[in-house]
């Protein structure tokens, strides 16, 4: 029998709050800005420089020669794969590497959360976008296309592709794969019920054509001058095959025709595709192409990422393994990845998979670990035989409280969250020094809702955003460690 839900009393909401804010308000010192050196405490002596790998973009400057990994070069050997040069694309992704040219070989050891965390997988593989932006957030970069053209009138988009590169299995990657993507999947209303907003401009869904093998055009009946920046974000229409066909998903711009359409109706009958589905233990044809495609379920699927699927995530370990057909070289022309596979052991919670990572199981883990696991991860460092790294990103923060301001199930409770009077003073009764202290080493920052001190779209140190203290308004003056900071410094955040 199920349980109804408690009645959240005005009371009880008032103290949980206060104990929300203090438990997520201090960013983590892996997203500040580097502390000053006659102040960094532990934390941020831990905190790195944004940086990332480049692309060279001159043509004249690409290798001329290929280079493989071993496991692929003993494959090439006998027979079961092309030379190197018959794989890697005529026009490839050059990648520079961030400091020196890496070695092949070895297993990457990380942890994951069960079939529910695809994006454990995500964060690793998805490099096949159309577009992306560079490591800084200010540039556009080419990535499955190799260039880009908007028209003056911003009503469309042509994509060029990179010549001779294949999906995973060998298979030509061309302009084909994205006409059927929308005209036999986004056009279906049994897999697409609906246009996804972003492939819309306005109130109308946009479209796409060939022009040839090696070049599309999304078009719209309207202006779409952000288009461009949609398709190299982590969007619907320009995340990728990997993030935007999976979790039954159906975008992502493009699919391998070749292999999906033996999944519709389309090209055999509405009753051998939904036999085929029934056999394999689902109800109908549509759930079955959308487990089919998803590359985190079927190792049967061709990709264009640097790994693929060979053990599946809905088991212990889930395994990835390079892609033989990578579209992606370094400067000296050794195909990419350097690392052979990824293997990736089931923890029962994120406790478990927080102590393996501490007793030195795995070789390198973002994802999961503990906000609140800094002390105990220093303080095990040496005899589990890691390092710990706090890297710096672009966010405005990663543990602040947010406010629904939306909330009107209790009038009383709305009343306090539309109040901004209330949500300061939730702000200034933070003890954010002593979070700072107990949970980041110092490494965190008091700070604004706001870009980072050194970030391209900091809006400067005078942009008013000072937090109005109620006391103030009031006539009285708070104590001065209640007084928010001025003129850059990370200060009170206004909630």
């Amino acid at each position: 029998m199920a349980r109804k839900p408690t009645k959240w009393s005005r009371r009880e909401f008032l103290r949980d709050a206060a104990l929300t804010v203090g438990a997520a308000t201090v960013l983590p010192s892996g997203l500040a800005a580097p502390a000053r050196a006659q102040d960094a405490k532990l934390g941020a002596q831990l905190i790195g420089k944004l940086e990332g790998p480049e692309l060279v973009l001159d043509a004249a400057k690409w290798p001329k020669k290929f280079a493989e990994a071993p496991m692929l070069a003993e494959l090439v050997k006998q027979g079961k794969l092309p030379p190197v040069e018959k794989r890697v694309p005529d026009e490839p992704m050059v990648v520079k590497p961030l400091q020196g040219i890496g070695r092949y070989g070895g297993t990457w050891r990380h942890g994951f959360t069960g079939p529910g965390d695809g994006e454990n997988g995500n964060r690793i593989v998805s490099t096949d976008k159309i577009l992306f932006w560079d490591y800084t957030g200010t540039k556009i970069m080419p990535c499955v296309a190799k260039e880009w053209k908007q028209s003056e009138d911003g009503k469309s988009v042509t994509i060029s592709l990179r010549k001779g590169m294949k999906w995973s299995d060998g298979h030509p990657f061309t302009a084909d794969d994205f006409v059927f993507w929308h005209d036999e999947v986004y056009l279906d209303k049994d897999v697409q019920p609906t246009p996804h907003p972003d492939f819309m401009a306005g109130t109308k869904s946009g479209s796409l054509r060939k022009v040839d093998d090696l070049t599309v055009v999304f078009e719209f009946q309207d202006p779409n001058f952000l288009f461009v920046d949609i398709l190299a974000g982590s969007t619907a229409i320009g995340g990728g095959q990997a993030t935007q066909s999976m979790d039954k998903r159906s975008m992502g711009a493009y699919m391998p025709a070749h292999y999906v359409r033996q999944f519709l109706p389309k090209f055999s009958s509405k009753e051998e595709v939904d036999r085929k589905a029934k056999a394999a233990g689902f109800d109908g044809w549509v759930s079955y192409i959308k487990n089919r495609w998803d590359w985190r379920l079927n190792p049967d699927l061709p990709v264009l990422t640097p790994w693929k699927t060979v053990n599946p995530i809905n088991t212990p370990t889930w395994v990835l393994e390079r892609n033989p057909y990578y579209m992606g070289v370094d400067t000296q022309g050794n195909q990419l990845p350097y690392i052979d596979r990824i293997s990736m052991t089931l923890a029962e919670n994120l406790e478990v998979l927080n102590l393996r990572a501490i007793a030195g199981q795995y070789d390198l883990q973002e994802r999961h670990t503990g906000l609140a696991k800094p002390p105990v991860f220093l303080e095990n460092r040496t005899k589990g035989g890691y390092d710990v790294r706090l890297d710096p990103a672009l966010n405005g923060s990663d543990a602040t409280l947010q406010t629904n301001q939306a909330y009107e199930a209790d009038a009383e409770i709305a009343k306090w969250l539309h109040t901004s009077d209330f949500r300061r003073a939730l702000a200034i009764g933070i003890d954010r020094d002593q979070l700072n202290e107990t949970f980041w080493v110092g490494g965190g920052h008091r700070r604004l809702h706001r870009s980072l001190r050194d970030a391209a779209l900091q809006p400067g140190p005078r942009v008013a955003q000072e937090v109005v203290d109620p006391r103030r308004q009031a006539g009285q003056r708070p104590p001065r460690q209640d007084r928010p900071r001025q003129e850059g410094r990370r200060g009170l955040s206004p909630a």
